[in-house]
């Protein structure tokens, strides 16, 4: 997926490639690297605003399953300065009682799109704001968990080029599963700018 072509803004791109780390069949392996690439991320960008006099509020990292949690921890690991971090269908398997994984400080605003809750992806919130597009399980289109699993960069990538889908509300991800969001508040999901405040 090339979410670089969708961007319509002047931006500067960097893409983390972790293959040799993420690579793995082994999903243990995997997951420690997250970890530990996370960690190296935050060294790069500490080392990128040094050499340039770029400041850690513009920043905008995105990741999808491990890496949505290899983006918390570089965040993390930069003091939770960072602009904007969007976790995209974050990994559930290792995660759930892992002190490691993607958390609302990990930047000054975190986002989440769900698409594959409670199976791949994690269930429960995790960022600032979280979206569970189509109840976050069962994308259109789609008849296998890891095309739902997928299904998120798609939603990201198509906010960055019609200004992406709007959110309602709710309590809790029971109150979204039921419809019963009642409370006072839109939002949209996914773009380019982080939505604080």
């Amino acid at each position: 997926m090339c979410i670089a072509c969708y961007i319509s803004e002047d931006v500067n791109l960097i893409v983390l490639d972790w293959n040799a780390g993420a690579g793995s069949i082994n999903y243990a392996t995997a997951f420690t690297n997250t970890i530990t690439c996370g960690e190296s991320l935050a060294r790069f960008i500490s080392w990128l605003n040094a050499a340039t006099g770029a400041s850690p509020f513009q920043y905008h990292l995105v990741g999808h399953s491990l890496g949505a949690h290899l983006i918390g921890v570089a965040g993390r690991n930069l003091g939770g300065q960072l602009a904007y971090l969007t976790g995209l269908e974050a990994a559930l398997p290792g995660f759930i009682t892992n002190d490691d994984r993607f958390r609302p400080d990990d930047a000054r605003y975190t986002e989440v799109i769900h698409t594959n809750a409670g199976v791949l992806g994690y269930l429960t919130e995790l960022g600032h704001v979280d979206f569970y597009p189509n109840g976050g399980v069962n994308m259109p289109g789609c008849s296998s968990q890891e095309c739902d699993h997928a299904r998120s960069y798609f939603y990201l990538a198509e906010s960055l080029t019609t200004g992406g889908f709007t959110g309602t509300r709710c309590a809790s991800y029971a109150g979204a599963l039921t419809g019963n969001c009642l409370l006072w508040g839109r939002l949209q999901m996914g773009g380019l700018v982080p939505k604080t405040g």
